[in-house]
C-alpha cells in the first residue's frame, strides 16, 4: 500500500466514524453505444469496487481520485454516444450507512479470500523446488513472477478496499511472509551458484515442463 492510499484510508476511517462520508451515485447507459464503450464503463466501475442499487445504477464513495475517475468516465460515456450521469449526496440514516458500507467491505472480502485461496500454492512450489535442489537462477524468476502477480492484484483489490475490510491485514500479512520467503529463496539460489563458482553451468537444453501459475485464473 502506498503512502497516499495509506493516508486516503485512514481519512476515510476517519470520515466513516463521524458519518461525514459523502457519496457518488453513478448513472449509466451505453444502449445505442459500441459494445466496446460498455465492456469499457463495466471494467472501470468494477474495478473501483462500485456497489450496484439497481442495473445501471451504482454507488462509490465520493473521494477525490474516485470522483476525478468517475467524471473521466461520465464524459468519455457521452463522447461515445451513452449517456451517463453523476450526483453527489449523503447518507443521514446511519443504519443505511453502515449497511452500505457492509457491502463495500464483503466485495472486497471476497477478493482478498482468493488470494488467500491461491497464496499456499506459492509456498508449496518453493517449498517443492527447494526439496528438490533445484534452487536455480531460472526458478528465482519464476516465483519471482508469480509473487509480482500476487502484489498487483492485491494492490487492486486494496485500492478499492475503502473501509479496511479486516481481512485485508491478513491478506498484507500473507503477502509479507511471501516475500520472505522468496528472498530466502532467492539467497538458496545464490549460495548453490556461488559453490559452483568458477565452472560455467551446463545450458539446460531440455525442454522444461511448464509450473502451474499461482494466481492463474484471478480476475482483479
Amino acid at each position: 500500500m502506498t503512502d497516499e492510499q495509506a493516508s486516503e484510508r485512514a481519512a476515510g476511517r476517519q470520515r466513516e466514524s463521524s458519518g461525514d462520508e459523502g457519496w457518488l451515485l453513478v448513472a449509466v447507459s451505453t444502449a445505442g453505444a459500441a459494445d466496446s464503450l460498455r465492456v469499457a464503463v463495466w471494467r472501470k466501475l468494477r474495478g473501483l469496487g462500485a456497489v450496484y442499487v439497481q442495473q445501471s445504477v451504482c454507488l462509490l464513495p465520493d473521494r477525490a481520485p474516485v470522483a476525478g475517475a468517475v467524471r473521466r468516465l461520465v464524459a468519455k460515456v457521452r463522447a461515445e454516444g451513452g449517456t451517463a450521469r453523476c450526483l453527489h449526496l449523503r447518507l443521514d440514516d446511519p443504519v443505511e450507512r453502515g449497511e452500505l458500507i457492509g457491502e463495500f467491505r464483503a466485495a472486497v472480502a471476497v477478493e482478498y479470500g482468493e488470494v488467500l485461496e491461491r497464496l499456499p500454492a506459492f509456498f508449496t512450489e518453493i517449498e517443492a523446488e527447494t526439496a528438490k535442489g533445484r534452487t536455480t537462477y531460472a526458478e528465482v524468476e519464476e516465483s519471482e513472477a508469480d509473487l509480482t502477480r500476487f502484489e498487483s492484484w492485491v494492490a487492486k483489490i486494496a485500492a478499492r478496499d475503502y473501509f479496511a475490510a479486516p481481512v485485508g491485514a491478513e491478506v498484507r500479512a500473507e503477502l509479507e511472509r511471501a516475500r520472505a520467503a522468496m528472498a530466502a529463496f532467492e539467497a538458496a539460489a545464490l549460495a548453490a551458484e556461488t559453490t559452483t563458482a568458477g565452472t560455467a553451468p551446463a545450458p539446460d537444453t531440455a525442454r522444461r515442463t511448464a509450473r502451474p501459475r499461482a494466481v492463474e485464473g484471478h480476475r482483479p
